[in-house]
């Protein structure tokens, strides 16, 4: 059984989808659980009431904004004054049309670097620094970053959602580096790279649903829960030797 007795887990991104299930799981780990949400509203609301929490209890930042991440971070250890873990959830999924007017085309790419892209590398890097003023001992591991990137950083997205897969891509780059340099410092990372999940992303039009899932050989989309289980295993610390792995939650649908 995973367990995260004693840990400090900061989850962007908690307000729904994976966040939400990974905040849950973490929590029934044992772990304390800093939620984050880029705004407060109903989701947030629901979230910390699940977790056992008030709705303020949220930590909210807008990482499409400037130094984001680090400003997250920051709020995250003066409301618990140490981290242990680290989940890099939040993240947007816009277009960047091939035709039409540019506005749109900057701004798909504008954003999916500022979100997906900027604000995760700014949380792992203050994190890094944090792990590293704590020190690293067998009683005191470093500290773990698990990484939610996408299949699409792999295979590619539609053609309109370029700047998407773009972005996915740099976040499953960003973790391979730093697992390499960072392991002898007993600092872990890790890539979750899910397909199509029962979140607001997924198709829910019939007809697009049904081509989504007929190339998915498990014959059905991730539930967020499966994403959860695996991401609060890898905090654990259970098999620090992964670091640096990419793991694939598809259904086959793309298999390396």
């Amino acid at each position: 059984m995973t367990t995260l007795e004693g840990k400090v887990i900061l989850v962007t991104g908690a307000s729904r989808g994976i966040g939400a299930a990974t905040a849950a799981a973490c929590r029934n780990a044992g772990a304390k659980v800093l939620a984050h949400a880029s705004r407060p509203g109903d989701a947030a609301a629901k979230t910390a009431a699940a977790l056992g929490q008030a709705a303020d209890d949220f930590l909210f930042e807008d990482l499409a904004a400037f130094h984001g991440g680090f400003r997250l971070v920051d709020a995250a250890l003066s409301r618990a004054g140490r981290l242990d873990g680290i989940v890099n959830n939040a993240g947007t999924y816009t277009a960047a049309p091939l035709a039409g007017d540019l506005s749109a085309w900057d701004e798909g790419w504008a954003t999916a670097h500022a979100v997906n892209v900027q604000a995760p590398a700014d949380i792992c890097r203050a994190a890094i620094g944090h792990f590293r003023q704590r020190g690293a001992s067998a009683a005191n591991p470093g500290g773990v970053i698990v990484n939610v990137a996408s299949r699409a950083g792999h295979r590619g997205d539609g053609v309109e959602h370029a700047s998407y897969a773009a972005s996915k891509g740099a976040v499953l780059a960003m973790t391979k580096t730093w697992a390499r340099g960072l392991a002898a410092e007993n600092i872990l990372l890790y890539a979750i790279a899910p397909g199509w999940v029962e979140t607001r992303m997924v198709p829910h039009d019939v007809a697009a649903r049904a081509e989504a899932v007929k190339d998915i050989p498990l014959g059905r989309v991730a539930q967020p829960e499966e994403v959860a289980a695996l991401i609060a295993f890898l905090l654990s610390g259970a098999s620090p030797s992964a670091t640096g792995a990419t793991f694939d939650v598809n259904g086959a649908s793309y298999v390396r």
